[in-house]
C-alpha cells in the first residue's frame, strides 16, 4: 500500500483542512463537499485525512464493522455478543463514478447461489464504509441511480437491499466526502444538501507559496516514506488533538445565545428547511472542541455559517455559491450578547480559549476564516456566474434592450426570468450515458427482458438463466442442490431507462433579433432550456451566428452554468448568416461523435427564420438544414418571430431540418396543460407542438 501524502504537509487551503478536521472531530457534522479547479490538492487532502482518523473497535469477523460495545441487533452477520472486540484503522472507501449498483449496496452472491443453492449476501461499499470515510471523487458526475442510494443511506444511516430474493438491512453511517470541479457540471440539490459543509478551493496566486507546494510535492514523489517520516511528529500532534477534541465534545455547551444567532443567521439567508440550523450547531460545537473550549463563541457561529450555508443558498445552478459576510456580521451583532458569556467575542481575537488551539495548526484555532484567500475566491464573490456579469447596455423600462440605429454590434441584453419548459426528447431508443431525457437501453432502469450476452456478462438475469439451465439438469448429471450451469445458459438482463443527450443550442444573435426587442425573451428561453438540460443531465454546447460568420461560444460541456455565462454576455447586431450557424453546428456534432459516439444530439435552433447576407442566403440555409437532417439529427426550432404579421420562416426551416417548430409561448410547460411531444426526426413536413 502506498504511503499517503501527510495531511500536515499541505500548503495553505486553511478552509479545506479545517472542514475535514471538524468532521474528524464530529462525524455528525455531515461530511464535506470540496469544490474547486483541477490541481488544487482536493483528493490529496481527503486521502491524507484517513491517516489521522482514530482507530475503531469492531466485532471480530463481522463484515459490517459492528461496534463491540453496542453491536447492531439487525446485523446480517449477527447476533453478536457484547465483548472487547478488536481495533483497526478507520477505512477510507472510494466510490468510483462508474460503479455499479451491486457494488455500492451489495447483492446476492451469484456464485454461491448457483453452485450451492443458498441465498448469501455479498456486502458492498456502503458496508465497507460504515464507521469510516466514503470518498467520491468527481461526485457531480455520479450517476443518478447511485445518488439515490447514497441519499437513502445518508438519511437513514442504514442500507436496505431488496432484490433478487435478498432482503437485507445493515447499518451504514459514514463520513461522506466529495470533490468536484464545477466546470464539469453541478450537483443535484438533494445530494448537495446532504453535505454538511462545503469549501471552495483555488490555487494560490502567491509565488512563494506555489514554490513551496512544488518543493514538497517533488520531495514526496522522490521518497514517499522518507517525506512522511519528516512530518510524523506533526501528524501525531494533530491525531492527538483530534482525539482530545472528541473527548471534549460532549462537554461543550451550546447556549441559547449561540442558538439564537444560528437560527437568526439561517433565517436571514433564507435557507430551506432546518438541516442548516442543525449542521451549524454541530459545526460550532466541533469548532469549540477543536479550540479546546467548552463554550461556543460568536466566532464559532460565524465560521460555521461560512462553511455550512453557502451551498444551501443556491436556488438554481446559475446562482453563485457564497455568503454576504457584511450581512452575516450584522446578523450576528444584532442577535449577539443575549445570553451572557457564550456570545461574547474572544478578547484576543484568536479564538484559542485556553491557548491550546494555537493558530499555527491546521485550520487555526477557533474558526476565524483565513485572511490570505486568493483574490476573487472568497465565498461572497460571484465567480464567473451569469448573474454577476454586468450588461454592456441598459435595458428599457419593459426589460428589453433598445436597439440603436444601424446594423452594428449592440450591447448585450439581460435575460428574462427562466421558466419550466416542455420536455424535448430524441426519438427512438439510444444507448448513451444515463440521464433523464430520452429513452435508452441502460445498465440501470426497469428490466424489459433478457438476451444472450454479447461479450462479458455485466447484468445477470437470474430467472432467465435458471430457466435456460433447468431443462438440462438430468442430462448434466446433477446430483446435489446446486444448479449445473454452463456459459450458454447465462442471460444478460436488458433494461430501459433514460439517457442524457447533447443539447446543442444554435442561437441567432443578429440585428433582427434585437431590432424587434426580442433578445431578452430569447435569452430567457435559452436559459430555461439550459436549466432543463441541467436537470436532465445533458451535455450542452452553444453556437451563435451574427454578422458574417458563426462562432462556437461554448464547446460541448457538462457545465450548464458556463453556457449561461456566455449567453448572458452575448452581444447582438449585424446580418443573419443562418447557413453559417447550421454548418458550424454540423462541424461541432461531427467532432463530438468521435469523442462520445453513444451520446445522441438534439439541436435547438433559436431564430426567427430570417437569412440574410451573401448570395442566396435562404437557399444556402436550406441546404445546410438538409445536411443535418440527412444525418438523422433530431432538431427543434424555437420560433422567435413576433408581431401581427408572421412570415412563418422558422416553420419552413423546421421542415428542412425534419424537426419541430415551437413558439416561445408554446415552449412553456404550462402553456397547454403540460402536453409533452417528442421531437420528430426524418419527416419532411414540420408541425407545431400543440
Amino acid at each position: 500500500m502506498s504511503t499517503p501524502y501527510p495531511f500536515t504537509a499541505l500548503v495553505g487551503q486553511d478552509d479545506l483542512r479545517l472542514a475535514l478536521l471538524l468532521n474528524a472531530v464530529s462525524p455528525a457534522v455531515g461530511g464535506v463537499l470540496v469544490r474547486g479547479e483541477k490541481g488544487t490538492a482536493k483528493s490529496t487532502a481527503v486521502r491524507a485525512l484517513s491517516a489521522l482518523m482514530p482507530e475503531v473497535g469492531v466485532v471480530a469477523g463481522c463484515r459490517f464493522s459492528c461496534a463491540p460495545g453496542a453491536p447492531d441487533p439487525a446485523c446480517p452477520d449477527g447476533p453478536h455478543e457484547t465483548g472487547p472486540g478488536t481495533s483497526r484503522a478507520a477505512r477510507m472507501v472510494e466510490l468510483p463514478v462508474g460503479a455499479s449498483e451491486d457494488r455500492l449496496v451489495g447483492a446476492l452472491d451469484i456464485e454461491r447461489a448457483l453452485a450451492e443453492g443458498v441465498k448469501a449476501f455479498e456486502p458492498g461499499l456502503l458496508a465497507d464504509a460504515h464507521r469510516g470515510i466514503l470518498y467520491v471523487d468527481e461526485v457531480n458526475l455520479l450517476h443518478d441511480h447511485l445518488v439515490d442510494l447514497l441519499l437513502d443511506a445518508a438519511a437513514m444511516g442504514a442500507s436496505y437491499v431488496e432484490r433478487e430474493g435478498v432482503s437485507v438491512r445493515h447499518a451504514a453511517r459514514f463520513l461522506l466526502v466529495g470533490t468536484m470541479n464545477p466546470e464539469e457540471g453541478e450537483l443535484r440539490p438533494q445530494l448537495l444538501d446532504r453535505f454538511g459543509l462545503t469549501v471552495e478551493v483555488a490555487a494560490s496566486r502567491e509565488p512563494d507559496q506555489r514554490v513551496e507546494v512544488v518543493k514538497r510535492r517533488l520531495a514526496y514523489d522522490d521518497d514517499p516514506e522518507g517525506f512522511a517520516g519528516k512530518w510524523e511528529q506533526e501528524e501525531s500532534a494533530v491525531r492527538a488533538r483530534i482525539i482530545a477534541a472528541r473527548d471534549l465534545l460532549p462537554s461543550v455547551r451550546l447556549g441559547d445565545g449561540a442558538l439564537r444567532q444560528i437560527a437568526a443567521t439561517c433565517a436571514a439567508f433564507e435557507v430551506d428547511g432546518m438541516r442548516a440550523d442543525i449542521v451549524m450547531a454541530r459545526t460550532a460545537t466541533a469548532l469549540a472542541a477543536w479550540a479546546g473550549r467548552t463554550d461556543v463563541l460568536a466566532e464559532d457561529v460565524r465560521q460555521a455559517a461560512l462553511l455550512a450555508l453557502p451551498h444551501r443558498r443556491r436556488r438554481n445552478p446559475f446562482d453563485a455559491p457564497g455568503l454576504d459576510e457584511d450581512k452575516l456580521d450584522d446578523t450576528l451583532e444584532e442577535f449577539g450578547g443575549q445570553d451572557g458569556q457564550d456570545a461574547e467575542p474572544d478578547p484576543d481575537g484568536d479564538g484559542d480559549g485556553d491557548g491550546d488551539g494555537g493558530g499555527d495548526g491546521p485550520g487555526g484555532g477557533g474558526g476565524q476564516p483565513p485572511q490570505d484567500a486568493p483574490e476573487g475566491s472568497g465565498p461572497d464573490t460571484g465567480g464567473d456566474q451569469a448573474a454577476d456579469i454586468p450588461a454592456q447596455g441598459e435595458p428599457s423600462e419593459s426589460g428589453e434592450q433598445k436597439a440603436p440605429a444601424g446594423g452594428g454590434e449592440q450591447a448585450a441584453a439581460r435575460a428574462t426570468e427562466p421558466f419550466r419548459t416542455k420536455m424535448l426528447s430524441v426519438p427512438g431508443l439510444g444507448e448513451g450515458a444515463a440521464g433523464r431525457r430520452s429513452r435508452a437501453r441502460t445498465e440501470h432502469g426497469r428490466t424489459t427482458g433478457a438476451r444472450r450476452p454479447r461479450g462479458a456478462l455485466t447484468k445477470l438475469h437470474l430467472a432467465a438463466t435458471v430457466q435456460a439451465a433447468a431443462p438440462h439438469q438430468r442430462a448434466r448429471g446433477r446430483s446435489g442442490p446446486g444448479l449445473v450451469v454452463r456459459r450458454d445458459d447465462l442471460r444478460q438482463a436488458t433494461r430501459e431507462g433514460r439517457e442524457g443527450n447533447l443539447v446543442l443550442f444554435v442561437v441567432d444573435a443578429s440585428g433582427s433579433m434585437a431590432a424587434r426587442q426580442r433578445m431578452s425573451a430569447v435569452k430567457g428561453a435559452v436559459l430555461s432550456l439550459l436549466l432543463d438540460a441541467y436537470q436532465r443531465r445533458d451535455k450542452v454546447g452553444l453556437v451563435t451566428f451574427r454578422g458574417s460568420s458563426a462562432d462556437v461560444a461554448l464547446p460541448p460541456t457538462s457545465s450548464v452554468d458556463a453556457a449561461a455565462v456566455r449567453l448572458e454576455s452575448l452581444p447582438t447586431g449585424g446580418r443573419t448568416p443562418l447557413s453559417a450557424g447550421l454548418l458550424k453546428a454540423h462541424d461541432v456534432l461531427r467532432v463530438e461523435r468521435l469523442r462520445d459516439p453513444a451520446r445522441r444530439p438534439l439541436v435547438v435552433v433559436v431564430t426567427d427564420g430570417r437569412a440574410t447576407g451573401g448570395p442566396e442566403p435562404v437557399a444556402l440555409a436550406g441546404r445546410a438544414a438538409r445536411l443535418l437532417a440527412a444525418e438523422g439529427t433530431a432538431s427543434v426550432v424555437v420560433d422567435c418571430e413576433s408581431g401581427p404579421v408572421r412570415l412563418g420562416l422558422a416553420g419552413q426551416l423546421a421542415g428542412e431540418l425534419g424537426g419541430t417548430a415551437v413558439t416561445l409561448d408554446e415552449l412553456r410547460a404550462d402553456s397547454i396543460a403540460g402536453l409533452v411531444k417528442d421531437v420528430q426526426s426524418g419527416q419532411s413536413n414540420s408541425r407545431r407542438v400543440a
